[in-house]
C-alpha cells in the first residue's frame, strides 16, 4: 500500500473497501542517575531549540561520570543515565552539542533523538478502530460453544495458529509476563485486569521511569493501540469478551509514546531496560522509533539512535527476554538494497531519500536478536500491506487484511483482528502491529512450557515449531493480473513468511 495515514506504528484500520489506513515498547531504579546540578558555562551557546540526545559511552560508572561532566560543559543537562549499557539521555539548547560531545573521550556516539524542539505535544487521532457493535457481540455470543468466551467465534486468528487447540492443553503460566512496549495499556479493562502485572508496568515517555499508579494507561484521547495489542496476547479466558493467545500469562504495560503517538529513542531505551530489570519474559514492539522510519548508521545522529536501542535490546535479551517486533505496513521488500523513504523525519518536514535497509534499519524490528514478524490475512496469505524480505522476516502470524482480499470463514465476519479497547470496549484493527502480539503470545506459551529456556532457546523453538508456508502462486492480492510482491525462498524459509506461521499448539507440547 502506498499511502498510509500513519507509519510510526504497525496497526492499520481497514474500513469498507480497499483502503488501508495505518494506525498503529523499562529502566532499573538503581541505574537511573539524577541530573547534575552543574550549570553550563556561560560561553556555551544556548540559543538553539531544546533537543533531546542519547550519548553512548563505554559502559561503566567511571566513564559515564567523566562524560557527564563533559556534557555539562557542553551545555547539556543529564536527564538520566543507564550506566550498565552506557547510554545517557541529555537535553540541550546548544546547537553544537552533538558535534561537541562526540569529540569527548569515552563517547562512542551521540545523536539527537528528534528533529523538532521538546514541546508539549497535542493529542491527535492516529487511527480509528472499528468498534464492535452490540448486535455483532450478541450474534457472536449465540455462536459460542462450551469453553469459548463470548466473542471468540469472531476470532478467526486463534484457530489460524491453533491457539484454540492449545488452550485445551494449557493457557500458559501466570509466572510468565509479556510486556507491551507501546502507547499504554488500560489495565482496568475486565478482560485484562485478571492478568495484569502492575510491578512490571511503567511510563517511560520522558526517558525516566514513572511508576505512579496508572501512569502506564493511555490518557483520554490517546491511542488505544497498546490496549488492543495487550488483549491479543493475554485477554483472560474468563467468560468475558475475547480470548488472548496466552490467556493464562501476565501482561504489563510500558508506555513509551507521546500524546501525539511519537516513539522517541530515550523512551524506547527506558522501556527495554525496565523490562530487563523487572522479570519480563517477552516484549512486544509494534511501532518504529521516531522520527526516522529507517535510521542510517553512517549519519551521526541516526547512527547513535541505532546504537542506543541496540544496547537496550541486547541487554534485555541477556537477561532472558525474548524481543518480538512488527515488520511494518509499507509493503516494502526489506531485503532490497534500495528503498525510497518519503516520510522521515515525521516530527518535522519529511524529505525524500533512498536508503539501504541493511545499513539503515527500522528500529527496533530489524535489530540483531529481535524476532521480526510479517502479517497474514484470513486466507493465510501475506497481508496486502505487510513488509517482507528474505533474511529479514523470521516468522509470520495473523495481522488481518481487507475482506475484499481475504475473507474469513463464518461465523467470523471481519478480516481484521478483534481485541480489547480502553473503557471495557472491543474492536477491530489490522497491521503487523496485530501480527507481532500473536508471536509474543506463542513465545509466552513456549516459556511457560520451558520455564528455564534461554531467550535463544525460546526463539529457536518459535521458528522450529512454526508451520512452514510456501510462497505459493505469484502474489496478486488484488487480482488485477499484476504481481504485487515477489516472494523469494523455499517452503521452509522465505521472504513472506520466514520459517512459517507460528504454532501455539506445538508451543504447549513438551
Amino acid at each position: 500500500m502506498a499511502h498510509l495515514a500513519s507509519r510510526r506504528t504497525r496497526a492499520l484500520t481497514l474500513p469498507v473497501g480497499l483502503a488501508l489506513t495505518a494506525s498503529l515498547g523499562f529502566l532499573p531504579t538503581g541505574t537511573a542517575s539524577a541530573a547534575p546540578s552543574d550549570e553550563p558555562a556561560a560561553a556555551v551557546p544556548a540559543d538553539g531549540p531544546e533537543l533531546s540526545y542519547v550519548v553512548n559511552t563505554r559502559a561503566g560508572h567511571g566513564t559515564v561520570k567523566q562524560v557527564r561532566k563533559a556534557i555539562s560543559k557542553a551545555g547539556g543537562t543529564v536527564v538520566t543515565s543507564y550506566d550498565r549499557i552506557g547510554v545517557v539521555v541529555v537535553h540541550s539548547k546548544n546547537p553544537d552539542f552533538g558535534a561537541t560531545i562526540r569529540k569527548v573521550r569515552g563517547v562512542q556516539s551521540a545523536g539527537a533523538t528528534r528533529t523538532s524542539p521538546i514541546v508539549p505535544q497535542a493529542t491527535k487521532d492516529i487511527g480509528v478502530e472499528q468498534p464492535l457493535t452490540s448486535a455483532q457481540a450478541t450474534a457472536a455470543a449465540n455462536d459460542a460453544v462450551a469453553g469459548q468466551d463470548p466473542l471468540e467465534p469472531l476470532q478467526w486468528d486463534l484457530p489460524a495458529i491453533k491457539a484454540d487447540k492449545a488452550h485445551q492443553k494449557s493457557l500458559g503460566s501466570s509466572k510468565v509476563t509479556v510486556a507491551v512496549i507501546d502507547t499504554g495499556v488500560d489495565d482496568t479493562h475486565p478482560d485484562l485486569a485478571p492478568n495484569f502485572d502492575r510491578r512490571a508496568s511503567v511510563n517511560c515517555v520522558s526517558g525516566v521511569p514513572d511508576t505512579t499508579d496508572g501512569a502506564w494507561r493511555p490518557a483520554a484521547g490517546e491511542s488505544d493501540h497498546g490496549t488492543h495489542v495487550a488483549g491479543t496476547i493475554a485477554a483472560a479466558k474468563n467468560g468475558v469478551g475475547v480470548t488472548g493467545v496466552a490467556p493464562g500469562v501476565k501482561v504489563s504495560g510500558i508506555k513509551v509514546s507521546t500524546p501525539a503517538g511519537l516513539f522517541y529513542t530515550e523512551a524506547v531505551v527506558c522501556g527495554f531496560v525496565w523490562a530487563a530489570e523487572h522479570g519480563v519474559d517477552v516484549t512486544n514492539s509494534s511501532y518504529y522509533t521516531d522520527p526516522w522510519l529507517f535510521n542510517c548508521k553512517n549519519d551521526p545522529d541516526q547512527g547513535a539512535l541505532v546504537e542506543a536501542i541496540t544496547r537496550a535490546t541486547r541487554y534485555a535479551e541477556g537477561k532472558g527476554v525474548v524481543n518480538v517486533a512488527a515488520a511494518g505496513n509499507s509493503d516494502h521488500d526489506l531485503a532490497l538494497d534500495a528503498i525510497e523513504d518519503t516520510t522521515s523525519p515525521d516530527d518535522a518536514t519529511p524529505v525524500t531519500r533512498t536508503i539501504d535497509p541493511s545499513e539503515c534499519p527500522d528500529i527496533p524490528s530489524m535489530l540483531p536478536g529481535v524476532v521480526t514478524v510479517s502479517a497474514t490475512g484470513a486466507k493465510g496469505l501475506k497481508a496486502s500491506y505487510s513488509n517482507y524480505g528474505l533474511g529479514v522476516i523470521e516468522v509470520a502470524a495473523p495481522g488481518g487484511d481487507s475482506t475484499v482480499y481475504q475473507t474469513p470463514a463464518p461465523p467470523a465476519t471481519s478480516g481484521l483482528i478483534l481485541s480489547t479497547l480502553p473503557g471495557g470496549k472491543f474492536g477491530y484493527k489490522a497491521g503487523t502491529s496485530m501480527a507481532s502480539p500473536h508471536v509474543a503470545g506463542v513465545a509466552a506459551l513456549i516459556r511457560s512450557t520451558h520455564p528455564h529456556a534461554s531467550a535463544a532457546g525460546v526463539k529457536a523453538l518459535l521458528t522450529h515449531q512454526a508451520d512452514a508456508t510456501a510462497c505459493g502462486a505469484p502474489y496478486d492480492i488484488d487480482g488485477d493480473g499484476t504481481v504485487d510482491a515477489v516472494c523469494e525462498g523455499g517452503k521452509n524459509y522465505n521472504g513472506f513468511y520466514g520459517a512459517g506461521v507460528v504454532d501455539a499448539l506445538d508451543a504447549v507440547r513438551r
